[in-house]
């Protein structure tokens, strides 16, 4: 099982921070049937072969995820898709 981490400077307000979480989150979820929820400052995502968090903290998101067999020969470009969307959502 390959995991992902990784941690994205902001400089939004928490709530900024969290409706722009949110907004990705819808889009997973349409495009992918992932089913996310809040948990705190903590937006937990899942869907088969993947469990991960987004933390919100005071100056950079966290992105955990577990990839399960399959998935975990694509890690390189999802982390490079993650990377890109919060370059895209937090720069």
């Amino acid at each position: 099982m390959a995991s992902i981490d990784i941690q994205h400077p902001h400089s939004k307000t928490p709530a900024q921070a969290r409706k722009a979480v949110e907004s990705m989150a819808k889009k997973l979820a349409e495009r992918f049937d992932m089913d996310y929820g809040w948990d705190g400052d903590t937006l937990n995502f899942s869907r088969s072969g993947v469990d991960g968090k987004i933390a919100l903290l005071a100056d950079k998101l966290r992105v955990t995820a577990n990839l399960g067999f399959l998935l975990s020969a694509m890690k390189g470009p999802i982390e490079q898709e993650i990377r890109r969307v919060l370059s895209e959502k937090f720069d």
